[in-house]
């Protein structure tokens, strides 16, 4: 049998079918095909703790620069510089020292009472409801106005920036409709966002955009020089997409998962203490952002097989999350287990808003849990999100009473 395909064992990360409930066909892959080869859509899979965790950190042989989503690396098109998702050192390592100023536990203090204000604006209409929205109430608004307030960026605005992030990564139909006909990757909202940063530069502000304009990168032969136009665009383009995005789904999965594991909550609602540990165990079992592509830039041997320079590899983070040989009864949700996980990648690529993520979701469940201990998901009216880069709940009512 070929280690790298079986005849009944298929994994499509277009597939809506799939894409609702990926982890029996992880399982397998796992098992059956540890070094997953797809001749449709020409990539192969790495799915075992072990394999992706060493593949994330491999950055020599894994590589960013052209992209971390399947459709943008096969499309073969340009990434603007500032994109430091999409980047590889030493470009990469020059513009994540200066993001990582944004996220500092100083202005992560400073953001939080600003992060529970929003929380609580959007709640407290809703207390008598009988119902409230994850997404639509709280997990599309919150991060949204917390990393717009960050950035100074009006809130009207905001909600056009956001929607304008969704049209971007929403797949409309099954299947990758733009693949083969990306001719130029542009961040979304950049015309905005220029309006913003000329107006700014000329009324400068304590926010993250005036420290943006006014940044300055080191190059490679040591001197130093302020950001590019373009950099500073991509930049907070970035920020403000990447920053609500994947809080947005983990808001979610909190609420899916405390209405499945009711004793769970409640003990969360007792106990507050345990809400830190809890989102842990939620970016675990459901990360919002599960797979990550790579250009492979090396011929690299797996399961006696070889890899060829050139090749697409997704390292699947949500099925490494689940791998029963790192995690004993992977496939329970349990708030006390104490484990890490690759929810937030690791090595070069961790995610920077990793603290401003797990912030913003205890808020959100501590304020959650203020006026609703108790909920329960209504799935005849939830719906998925469909999109190319993240996996999680476009809406996710719950009734309260």
């Amino acid at each position: 049998m070929d280690a790298t395909t079986t005849p009944d064992v298929y994994y499509d990360p277009y597939d809506f079918a799939i894409d609702d409930d990926p982890y029996p066909v992880w399982a397998r892959l796992r098992a059956e095909a540890p070094l997953y080869h797809n001749e449709k859509y020409g990539f192969y899979a790495l799915s075992r703790y072990s394999d992706v965790s060493e593949g994330i950190m491999d950055w020599r042989t894994y590589r960013s620069g052209r992209g971390t989503v399947l459709d943008v690396i096969s499309s073969g098109v340009a990434i603007p510089s500032g994109l430091v998702l999409w980047e590889d050192p030493p470009l990469h390592d020059q513009h994540r020292r200066l993001l990582s100023r944004v996220f500092t536990p100083r202005r992560m203090a400073a953001i939080e009472p600003i992060a529970r204000d929003f929380t609580a604006a959007a709640l407290d209409p809703l207390r008598d409801a009988g119902e409230f929205d994850f997404i639509g109430n709280l997990g599309a608004w919150m991060p949204m106005r917390t990393i717009g307030a960050l950035l100074g960026i009006p809130e009207p605005d905001q909600e056009i920036m956001r929607d304008n992030t969704d049209k971007a990564i929403t797949l409309r139909t099954e299947g990758p409709a733009r693949r083969g006909a990306i001719k130029e990757f542009v961040p979304p909202n950049l015309e905005m966002i220029a309006e913003y940063v000329d107006w700014r530069a000329e009324h400068p502000a304590d926010d993250l955009m005036t420290e943006l304009i006014n940044a300055e990168v080191e190059d490679e032969d040591g001197g130093r020089r302020p950001l590019s136009r373009t950099e500073i665009l991509t930049y907070i383009s970035l920020i403000m997409g990447a920053g609500s995005e994947t809080t947005t789904r983990l808001i979610g999965f909190i609420g899916q998962l405390l209405s499945d594991h009711p004793d769970q909550r409640r003990r969360l609602a007792a106990d507050r203490s345990l809400i830190p540990n809890a989102v842990e165990e939620v970016l675990r079992y459901e990360a919002p952002s599960p797979v990550q592509a790579r250009w492979v830039a090396a011929d690299t041997e797996y399961y006696g097989h070889t890899v060829r320079e050139g090749s697409v590899m997704l390292l699947l983070n949500g099925s490494a999350n689940r791998d029963e040989r790192r995690y004993p009864d992977a496939d329970r949700f349990d708030i006390d287990r104490q484990a890490g996980h690759l929810g937030f990648g690791q090595g070069l690529h961790f995610c920077l808003g990793a603290a401003l993520a797990r912030m913003e979701a205890r808020v959100a469940l501590d304020e959650i849990l203020d006026r609703w201990p108790d909920w329960e998901v209504d799935y005849t009216r939830a719906v998925k999100a469909r999109t190319s880069s993240v996996r999680g709940w476009a809406t996710l009512p719950a009734r309260t009473a």
